[in-house]
Formats: structure tokens, sequence, C-alpha cells
């Protein structure tokens, strides 16, 4: 309890007493003090009185004030009300020797009569009344009510932002500049951004009854545009297509075409679910993978281009020896040197050099050059050529009537029974070691048992494994026959040395011929004009 005082009143003397504080209370202060008698007009000796207040720190005192006799004094407080009128404390000061005491009531007539309309602690009044009440100490009677400030919207992005390119690390830490993660990714369905709205917050109060503003927050909406829809609420944005989002000036993008000048080490590799549109060049060693159609304006290097649909080359491609190009629709390209170039349609050039081209369907060499030189082309259907070969003898193989992959399944088919006929062969040897160590009366253990008995369920999966193998290259030697019709059309020269086959029968060039179809006919390939 803080320390206190209260006046003294005896015959012809008006005297003052200090109490010291208890249980860590604070002590009385002369400001409390002057402020007091100054309000009862009591006069005294400012030595005498300090000096008594700094005694009343530690212990009771009593000194004089004036040699006059005054009345008792009631019980009385003194109100503060803080600057922002949001508080009012009182500060009770004890009643002399016969003086009375205030009452709850009286307080909180006082508090409306100095203007307080909100917030009076009736309860805290009540209960310091009802107690015995501490002297010398702020006691809070009235609070107003703080306005609850609001937040502003935001806006929560589920796409990485920053469009600044980040490569990724490797296994061992070097940095991978073909992962550069530039191109941000969506499906059909996916959360772009979600609008948490403004929240506007809560009036306050102050103790003269007025109202009190929170502040102003700033409002927020969703910007968007095309192959994107909105909530009802407006507030959450969803792709309506595959592709990649952008966010661009404060508004959310989705196209299904990535549109990019170059493939190098600014964008890394690519792969994307939709259409890719490249308005320069694909360098070497970089990848470009897209569920629909890959569009290149310049050149392709060494580089590795996938399409689910269709590879469209402005101005060819020198693959360098390590180029591939696989389309799930067809293959178009100025020119094609050096390329491994596989598509389930057709595929179409001015020229192929050195190339290995495999076509769903036909195959067709225009334009002025017009011509196959080295490598190997196939098609199922049809190949179209204006000049086949090279009158310097280059090698050129071109073949037509049989699906190229089921070519490639064929060669997997029969490399997998080599594979699982010699694993066999190793696996009988030892079981046959096996099986003669214990006609001599060898005891194995456990583990060598074990061991045998594994290798022998191992070695009925590879033979069953076998079975299955050959009864696939049996039905693909079939598919292989030949397909009806197919055809080779040279609609110039072809050169000596270039080999035809047509399904599975075949032939060499032995001179030059202009003008000329290669068909199937009667078991072997035939030379026919056009």
């Amino acid at each position: 309890m803080n320390g206190y005082f209260r006046l003294i009143h005896e015959e012809g003397k008006t005297g003052i007493k200090f109490f010291p504080p208890t249980d860590g209370g604070e002590a009385v202060t002369v400001n409390d003090v002057v402020d007091y008698l100054a309000k009862k007009d009591i006069v005294y000796d400012k030595n005498t009185l300090y000096k008594a207040v700094a005694i009343s720190a530690e212990k009771e005192i009593v000194i004089l004030l004036e040699k006059r006799t005054t009345l008792p004094e009631r019980e009385c407080y003194k109100l503060t009300i803080t600057p922002d009128n949001m508080k009012a404390y009182v500060r009770f000061y004890a009643p002399s020797v016969g003086g009375g005491k205030t009452t709850a009531d009286e307080l909180i007539k006082d508090l409306e009569s100095a203007g307080i309309r909100y917030g009076v602690l009736k309860d805290v009044i009540q209960l310091c009344f009802a107690r015995k009440k501490e002297y010398c100490k702020d006691i809070l009677v009235a609070e107003g009510l703080e306005p609850v400030h609001g937040k502003d919207a935001y806006i929560e992005y589920y796409f990485n932002t920053d469009k600044k390119a980040k490569p990724s690390l490797k296994e061992d830490g070097s940095v991978d500049f073909f992962q550069l993660n530039v191109v941000q990714h969506c499906d059909k369905g996916d959360v772009l951004a979600k609008l948490i709205p403004e929240d506007p917050g809560e009036y306050g109060m102050n103790l003269l009854g007025t109202r009190l503003k929170p502040r102003d927050v700033k409002k927020a909406t969703l910007k968007y545009g095309n192959h994107i829809e909105i909530s009802e609420d407006k507030t959450t944005l969803k792709s309506l297509v595959n592709g990649h989002v952008e966010l661009i000036e404060g508004s959310v993008f989705v196209s299904d075409v990535l549109i990019v000048e170059n493939v190098d080490n600014a964008t890394g590799n690519i792969d994307y679910e939709g259409s890719v549109q490249i308005n320069g060049n694909v360098c070497t060693n970089f990848q470009v993978k897209a569920k629909g159609d890959i569009e290149v304006r310049g050149v392709v290097e060494g580089a590795f281009l996938e399409a689910g649909d269709n590879i469209i080359i402005a101005r060819g491609m020198n693959g360098m020896g390590r180029g591939t190009l696989k389309a799930g629709g067809n293959i178009v390209a100025k020119f094609l040197q050096s390329v491994n170039a596989q598509a389930d349609g057709y595929i179409a050039s001015e020229s192929i050099l050195h190339s290995t081209i495999m076509a769903g369907t036909e195959v067709n060499v225009d334009g002025k050059k017009g011509f196959i030189t080295g490598g190997k082309v196939c098609a199922v259907n049809c190949i179209n050529v204006k000049t086949l070969g090279s009158s310097m003898g280059a090698d050129t193989l071109v073949e037509v009537g049989s699906d190229p992959k089921l070519a490639i399944r064929l060669q997997e088919l029969m490399k997998k029974v080599e594979e699982e006929n010699n694993a066999i062969q190793s696996i009988q040897q030892i079981l046959l070691s096996t099986k003669q160590k214990m006609a001599k009366g060898v005891k194995l253990s456990p583990d060598q048992l074990k061991y045998a008995q594994s290798l022998a369920a191992s070695n009925q999966q590879k033979a069953e494994a076998v079975t299955n193998y050959i009864e696939e290259i049996e039905k693909l030697q079939g598919q292989m026959k030949g397909k009806e019709g197919a055809c080779i059309i040279v609609r110039g020269s072809v050169y000596p040395g270039t080999k035809i086959c047509i399904g599975d029968v075949s032939m060499v060039i032995q001179k030059e011929s202009q003008y000329c179809r290669f068909v199937k006919a009667r078991g072997d390939v035939k030379l026919t004009g056009i």
C-alpha cells in the first residue's frame, strides 16, 4: 500500500501525520501534500514539510502546520482526465480525524459533471468503496474504447511472381543453367490468386461520448486476362487451361502459348504444357518440350525438341549429329541436316542431309533443292523427293511400307531377348553346379539354399519373359511385311548406291534414273515411270 497522510486537528493547532508505505508501495510525494494543503488554504513551513515527507518514506511522523484550529476535512479525491479523453483517474486523500467519507454515488455524479458520458467503471468504483481504500494512488475509474484498426486488403499469389531467372542446383552443388525455372506452369483448375478483403476495423468511443474512427484501409481487386475464371465472390482466380501464368503490372495472365525470343542461357530448358513459340533460335544442348506445338521462327542447332503435336522450324535445323526432333503430329522444317527426327504424322522439308528420319505417314522433300542425301529416311506410306542420293556416292537408305516405330520396338525386343538369354545361361550354370554339389553329398547352408531357390525363381521369370518377347517379335514381323501401296517417288534423279527398301524387300540403285517410282511387285522392288 502507498504511503499517505491525514490532517490532525487539536485545540489551537493543526498538524499533519505521515504514514510510510507498506508491501513495496510508493512513498508520499511532496506534490501530493503541497497540492492538498493549497486547496485547503492551510499555511505550512516549507522546509519542515519537505523534511517530514522525506522521513515518511521510512516511518510515521507528525509535524505542526499552523497554530490555529481548523475544521475537520472530509475524504476527498483529485480527478485527472488524460489529454486524449480516453482515461480518467481519481487519487483519494484520507479524511482528517473526525472527517467524513465520500460515497460511490458522489464520485459517479462528479464524473458526470466533468463531462464523462462513456466508459465509467462502476464496478471498480463500487469495489473501491466497499473495501479499505488506498490513498495517494491513481485509480482508473473510467476508460474509453479504443478503435480497432482494420487491415488493408491484399492478394496472395500461388505462383512465383519474381521474373528473375534462378538456376537450380545440381547434386554436386554446381549451378544448372539449363534449368532456370523461368516459366511458371499452371494446370486447368489451378488456383492462381486469392484476394484477402480489407478489414474496415471498428469505431471506438472516448470518455466524452465522441466516436473515434479507425484508420482508413486500402481496398484491392483482382485483375486478370484471358483463360482465367473468377469466383462469384470475386476473391479467387483459377486457370481455365493448361499453360503458364505471369503477373504483369498487377494483372494475372494465363496463356496456353509460351512465347520466347530464344532458347539459350537466358531461358534455360523449356518444359511446357501448351504450345511454344520461339521467335529466334534454339541453341545447342538445350531442350524444348511441349504438349502442344513447337514453332521456331529461326534456326535450331544441336538441341532436343519434343512436341505432343507439330514441330515447325522456319529456317531449318543443323543438328550437328546430336539434334533430335520428336513430334506426335507433323514436322515441317526448311532443311534437316545431321538430325534424328521422328514424327507420328508426316515430315516435310526442302532438303534432308545425313539424317535419320522416321515418319508415321509420309516424307515430302520439295522445293528448289528437294534432295535426300546420306542417312536413313523411313515412312509408312510414301517418300516424295526431287533428288535421291548423291553423285558423290553418299550412303543413302530410304524405306517405306512399315512403321518405323515397329522397327525400333523390334530392335528393343531382340536386345532384351539376348540379355535375358545371357542371364538365363549364367543362372543355369550356377544351378547346375549347385545340383552337382548336392549329388555328391555336399551339405548347403540355409543361406545357400535360399539363394539357389531365388535363382530358380528368377530363371523361371526370365524364361517366361523371353517367351512373351518372342511372341511380340513374331507379331511385329508379321506387321512389317509391307503396307499395300507404299511407294517412293523421285521427281528428279536417283543416284547409284542408294538403297531402296519397301516392306521386307530391297534393292540398290545401280545406275542413275530420272522421274521414277519405286513400288513392291511380285516380291521385289520395281522401278516404274511417273
